[in-house]
């Protein structure tokens, strides 16, 4: 068990470390003039309940439930860079919509890839 426990773990903080999240570092450091890592240590202490909250939401409602409750907070986020500059909304947006859109594909596709 607890080789799983680390195993899970493990591939969980690689997740978390994902194309999305550089996407995001892009475009906050593009359009603020912030240290990208302060802003990456205060954003990771506010995200940890978030997280928790993500977790409780799929194991009460599965994982269409936890992709609303995350599509929820990218809008979010949306509204919150849309601050920074409009620009930076409609990219963090167009990022929320690829990223929907894999969750739909990659089960057909990897299906097609397995046979």
């Amino acid at each position: 068990m607890a080789d799983k426990l680390v195993t899970g773990s493990t591939a969980l903080v690689f997740f978390i470390i994902c194309p999305r999240m550089a996407a995001m570092l892009h475009i906050i450091s593009k359009y603020s003039r912030v240290s990208v890592y302060l802003t990456t240590l205060l954003g990771s202490l506010i995200s940890a309940p978030l997280v928790l909250l993500m977790v409780a939401v799929f194991s009460k409602f599965g994982i269409w439930g936890a992709l609303s409750f995350c599509v929820v907070t990218d809008l979010a986020s949306v509204l919150i860079v849309k601050e920074l500059n409009f620009r930076a909304g409609i990219e963090t947006l167009i990022i929320t919509l690829f990223v929907i859109a894999g969750v739909k594909a990659a089960p057909l596709l990897s299906k097609l890839a397995s046979r």
